[in-house]
């Protein structure tokens, strides 16, 4: 952070006028947040977990009427100098309200458990929507492991949903009457391939027919249900070279200091791209392209390491949870670090579209700072002690 607000003019560590001290009053902030955590009685999580999910839903129905507008979304409460994001906090409320819902059920169908599942994430979700938030909306998706994980989702269905945003994506870039043609051959040699097995054709031929209309919609979803904005970051992403001025620049800026920083890197405090303010947003949405360009990819990649292996240990500790509460908030909290994580580091080498999500503990924010730390060290609490919380 320090590197990323670094000039001449302001070259002092402890300046707390500048991002990197401001972001260093909000770590501390989150240290004392976290003892405080860690001094609570363990059952206060489930017994409240209603209560703080309820709150929170309450917080962002109020920013829609009292809110301030912050690069274009109403996700803000001010107060003087400092702005507080509810829907940061509000992943944390729903992964406490998913565990303490599914943790009590002890045979997991889809019924009314897997309704209610969705119902409480797709209430903060709508919410955030209207706020003109969708990157932090679609976060909530994450959760989606949650519930493959606790069986009330199949394997099939996720899947599904991967093919759609693959032939979604595929479409705009290939003809669509191609990409049918591609399908019907397919169809075709499997009805060949399996030829002694009639039965299965009806089958074959409902999804050949479902995949066909679904890619002819495509085009009409994309131009007449998108928002201008929405088109343009898809636009980027399939072609890099599309408005380099204008909705492009920040990703072409990127690329170029994540490339530039080579092996080894260029050296902290020596990244042209970045100290020179090329690259935009780079103390939040894209400060991954400072790591690459003063790290290069060595440092890069062992950034990407402590990441996963922090979600791995948080996987491998909710997996020995004696606790279904425990055993769900984890998986829940490993998703949305799996999330941002993913989108974030993607969008700054133009894997995945800018969607305008923090890369956890190093984007700058202290909504965001607070959040993720209040969601692990909630989890630390909840495993030091191991019980049947519910």
């Amino acid at each position: 952070m320090f590197s990323t607000g670094f000039t001449e003019r302001y070259d002092e560590f402890f300046n707390f006028g500048q991002i990197h001290g401001r972001q260093l009053l909000f770590v501390l902030s989150a240290i004392v947040l976290g003892v405080v955590v860690l001094m609570l009685d363990v059952k206060i999580f489930p017994a409240f977990a209603w209560l703080i999910y309820l709150g929170f839903v309450v917080l962002l129905l109020g920013v829609l009427a009292f809110g301030v507008e912050i690069n274009n979304s109403q996700s803000w409460f001010r107060f003087g100098s400092f702005a507080f994001q509810p829907s940061e906090f509000s992943k944390y409320a729903t992964a406490l309200a998913l565990a303490a819902l599914l943790g009590k059920i002890k045979s997991k169908t889809f019924s009314t458990t897997t309704a209610a599942a969705f119902a409480i994430i797709g209430i903060p979700m709508a919410l955030i929507l209207l706020q003109n938030d969708m990157g932090t909306a679609l976060v909530f998706s994450s959760l989606v492991i949650v519930l493959w994980r606790e069986g009330l989702l199949s394997g099939k269905l996720i899947l599904a949903g991967i093919v759609a945003i693959f032939l979604f994506v595929l479409t705009l870039i290939i003809n669509q009457y191609i990409i049918i043609g591609t399908l019907a051959a397919a169809t075709l040699g499997w009805t060949v391939f399996r030829r002694n097995y009639r039965r299965e054709w009806v089958f074959i031929l409902g999804i050949f027919a479902a995949l066909s209309i679904y890619v002819l919609s495509v085009d009409y979803a994309y131009h007449d249900l998108l928002q201008p904005h929405q088109k343009a970051r898809i636009e980027v992403l399939i072609n890099d070279e599309v408005d380099l001025k204008g909705v492009g620049y920040n990703l072409h800026q990127s690329k170029i200091a994540i490339g530039s920083g080579g092996f080894l890197g260029k050296g902290f405090l020596q990244g042209t791209q970045t100290k020179f303010q090329f690259v935009p947003e780079q103390s939040t949405d894209f400060i991954f392209s400072t790591v690459g360009e003063e790290w290069g990819f060595l440092g890069s990649a062992l950034l990407i390491a402590v990441y996963l292996a922090l979600m791995s240990r948080i996987v491998t500790l909710a997996e020995r949870h004696r606790s279904a509460f425990g055993r769900i908030y984890g998986y829940a909290i490993a998703s949305f670090l799996f999330f941002h994580f993913t989108i974030n580091i993607g969008m700054t080498m133009g894997l995945m579209p800018v969607i305008g999500i923090p890369l956890p503990f190093l984007s700058y924010g202290g909504s965001s700072i607070w959040a993720f730390s209040l969601m692990i060290f909630t989890f630390l609490k909840i495993d030091s002690k191991r019980l049947d919380l519910l």
